[in-house]
């Protein structure tokens, strides 16, 4: 398809300038062949069986090492963001024991969504002005998004392995185009983490065997997501009442003085998911749950795994008010929630 307007030789103006003109609160460019040091980390990570029971993640690894793995003809990345940043401290409800801790990213529409409707606009903008051809991401394909993002500029890669940005702190969406258009590339981010250690410190089950390195079968937010099973007995008492996600450690971080709320009104947190109460949440059932969750990314995980969930956070409360709610968890019909409310009852009898 040819151009439908003279294209600009340096792309890169337009791009960007198209890009924040969508909402996209940064952007910037890498070469899309990567970095084999990519693949290599993502090997030994598997090779350790630090992935848990994301077997996708082993399925995929051939292809997620590096993006022209994925799509040979590639040749540029454009890598844009969303401020997500809350309002207020995200961890505040930690000291509310009646209450859940819903992930700041999952406070209300599901992030896919919200940037995918506008990377559809870029992607077409490319097409259309070069004639190039273009394959748009969010987090939903073989493609590791953080290192590319560190390789555009945006961020990098801190010591808990999540994209930190000088302007942005802990507190980006990421989505990416890959192009055939050639792009002259952005100088890669720096890693500016020095001596600091406040988010390995802060994880309640020691999730980080190492700077860098995740072990996810012990991340909250992988068990509270991705694991679909009961959560191993040891650690539902360190989970507190974080029913879906944790933020500890992107919250710790102190690059989050320059972070500020999100301007999105899809990504400011609903009012019900701020503090939602955890009686309140377990007498969902599931026609309940899908109505509650409409829109949210909360959704994807169904019911069972969710109200499992909230049954971890029951017993973890010390109410004797929440028993009642304990024991109608521990007779539900399904079997994985009933075995979490059968803990959390047993908790409940002797720490009430």
């Amino acid at each position: 398809m040819r151009p439908l307007r003279p294209a600009p030789a340096d792309p890169v103006p337009a791009l960007r300038q198209a890009a924040l003109e969508l909402g996209f609160d940064a952007v910037g460019f890498a070469p899309a062949d990567g970095d084999p040091v990519w693949g290599e980390r993502l090997a030994a990570f598997l090779a350790a069986g630090r992935h848990g029971a994301m077997g996708w993640l082993a399925d995929t690894a051939e292809r997620r090492a590096r993006p022209t793995a994925m799509w040979p003809d590639a040749v540029s990345a454009i890598v844009v963001a969303m401020n997500y940043g809350p309002e207020a401290d995200p961890l505040a409800t930690l000291a509310q024991p009646d209450r859940a801790t819903v992930s700041v990213y999952a406070r209300n529409r599901d992030y896919h969504d919200v940037l995918k409707v506008r990377l559809r606009v870029l992607a077409r903008f490319i097409h259309q002005t070069w004639g190039a051809e273009v394959k748009l991401f969010v987090d939903t394909a073989p493609l590791m998004e953080k290192p590319l993002a560190a390789a555009a500029g945006l961020g990098w890669q801190g010591k808990h392995t999540n994209l930190v940005a000088r302007s942005h702190g802990s507190w980006l969406f990421l989505g990416s185009v890959l192009t055939t258009l050639a792009i002259p590339p952005d100088p890669p981010e720096q890693d500016h983490c020095g001596s600091c250690s406040a988010c390995l410190d802060i994880c309640p089950t020691s999730a980080f065997p190492a700077p860098y390195q995740l072990d996810a079968r012990r991340c909250i937010s992988y068990l509270t997501i991705e694991h679909a099973g009961p959560i191993p007995e040891e650690l539902r008492p360190l989970m507190g009442n974080r029913i879906y996600g944790c933020d500890d450690c992107l919250a710790v971080c102190p690059w989050n003085k320059f972070a500020r709320a999100t301007p999105h009104e899809a990504l400011t947190a609903r009012a019900d998911l701020g503090a939602p109460r955890l009686g309140d949440l377990a007498t969902l059932d599931d026609a309940g749950f899908r109505q509650h969750f409409s829109g949210s990314p909360i959704k994807r995980i169904g019911r069972a795994r969710f109200i499992r969930n909230v049954a971890i956070a029951v017993g973890n409360s010390g109410l004797a008010a929440l028993l009642p709610t304990a024991a109608r968890l521990a007779e539900d019909a399904d079997p994985v929630v009933a075995d979490a409310g059968a803990w959390a009852l047993k908790r409940l009898q002797t720490t009430a």
